[in-house]
Parts: C-alpha cells; sequence; structure tokens
C-alpha cells in the first residue's frame, strides 16, 4: 500500500511528461473537424415540453411557409445542421463582503439549602467545608469574529460559430460549437453549448450568449505558456491528500 502511493505521484507524473515530451519543438496539433454529435461527451438534451397541438391544415395555395416571418426563405438557423453566430460578452463585477461579530456570557448557580427536611443530615453527607446553597456554580464565555471579502473582474468577448445538434419538440434548437486558435506554440479552445429559442435569432442570425439556456462557455489553452502556469504533478498530488 505504501508502495503505490509513493509511485502514484510518478505515474500522473510520466503520464503527463510524456504527452509533453512527445510534442518537444511541435506546436499543438489541431483536433480534426468532426460533427459533434459523434463526441464522446456529446449528450441528447431533453427538457420538459408542452403538451403537443394538432398541426393546423394550410391551404394549398398559401403563400405562407410554416416557421417563417417573411414570405420569403428564412436564413436563420432553424433544422439540425445549421449555422449560427453566438456573441458572446460578458463582463462580470463582483465586490462581496461579509463581517460577524458574536459574543455570549453565561452564569449559573444552584444550591439546595433545604430539602425536605434533610438538611440536617447535610453535615453527614457532605464534607463541613461544602455551602449547600451553592452546590453548584459555573460561567462560560465565548466570542467570535470573522471577515471575508470577494473581489472578482471577468471579461470576456468572442464570436464563435455553432451548430445546431438538436431541434426539441417546442421548437428550441440544442447549439454547439468549438475553434481553436493557434498562434506561435499556444493552442487557445474556444467551446460553447446550450439552448435556444428561435425567436431570439436575430435577423442576422446571431443570438447573444445571454439567450442561451444551460450555457456552458469555456474559454482555455494549453502549450508552452499554459504549461508554465499549471502547478507540478506531484504539487497537485500534495495539495489534494495533505490535510495541513
Amino acid at each position: 500500500m505504501r508502495i503505490a502511493l509513493i509511485l502514484l505521484p510518478l505515474l500522473l507524473a510520466h503520464c503527463g511528461s510524456a504527452e509533453r515530451l512527445s510534442r518537444i519543438g511541435r506546436a499543438p496539433a489541431m483536433a480534426p473537424i468532426a460533427d459533434p454529435t459523434r463526441g464522446p461527451d456529446y449528450r441528447p438534451v431533453s427538457m420538459p415540453m408542452p403538451a403537443p397541438q394538432d398541426a393546423r391544415n394550410l391551404s394549398a395555395n398559401s403563400l405562407w411557409r410554416p416557421g417563417s416571418r417573411t414570405f420569403l426563405r428564412d436564413q436563420r438557423a432553424a433544422n439540425t445542421g445549421d449555422l449560427i453566430t453566438i456573441l458572446v460578452s460578458i463582463k462580470d463585477t463582483a465586490d462581496l463582503s461579509n463581517s460577524t461579530e458574536r459574543s455570549r456570557d453565561n452564569s449559573e448557580n444552584l444550591g439546595i439549602p433545604r430539602l425536605l427536611g434533610l438538611d440536617a443530615s447535610y453535615a453527614r453527607i457532605f464534607p463541613n467545608s461544602i455551602d449547600p446553597s451553592k452546590l453548584v456554580e459555573a460561567s462560560s464565555a465565548n466570542a467570535s469574529a470573522g471577515i471575508g471579502r470577494i473581489q472578482r473582474n471577468e471579461a470576456v468577448t468572442m464570436r464563435i460559430a455553432a451548430t445546431v445538434t438538436q431541434v426539441l419538440p417546442n421548437g428550441n434548437l440544442v447549439v454547439g460549437g468549438r475553434q481553436q486558435v493557434r498562434v506561435n506554440h499556444e493552442m487557445r479552445d474556444l467551446s460553447i453549448a446550450g439552448i435556444i429559442r428561435p425567436q431570439d435569432i436575430g435577423s442576422d442570425n446571431t443570438v447573444q450568449h445571454d439567450r442561451l439556456a444551460e450555457a456552458r462557455i469555456a474559454y482555455g489553452g494549453r502549450g508552452t505558456i499554459s504549461d508554465v502556469q499549471q502547478p507540478r504533478y506531484g504539487q497537485q498530488v500534495l495539495d489534494a491528500i495533505l490535510p495541513f
């Protein structure tokens, strides 16, 4: 058991080092263009749906197309495989502070100077130095104080094209997209997924990120700079298992 605990950090370090050694002198390889629904992490989305309604019978000579907002063809994403541009503009600022202070003093006194006429027998039961009116006396005091503060300022602005991967029964669209940008030996990964309403899609086939339900937005990287910013595997293992 002890040998396994000793070898575990070495094995973890070897796995990460092997991947880094394999790309020495080369930039990180880009992922191939693939169907998002065939990824190992893809899961079809199931959401609460309204009761189904009967389709309206359209006249054969009607010029109105179901789902269109004009008599012309709607160029906005509507079906599986269509593309849509998602505009991400996150400006998150938080400044939270909290201060607590608590104190309490307790004092208890208990005595039995007379009890059913047995006070005459106190001398035989208790030592002479015991005062029956002060059999128990207790006191306690405690105090606590705490101060906490959180300051955060984040800003992310980007445009990313996503693919409609699923059309839900109520007409909402499940979208997902990923982009990779490589500059020198540093790779930047951008990914986004969520559910949008067709009504929120603009005429230029774009939608704001705050209109995505169950939004999942990730912006990260890997490469020479990201490797330096990450703690060593041994340090991560120690941080996870050391109790102090």
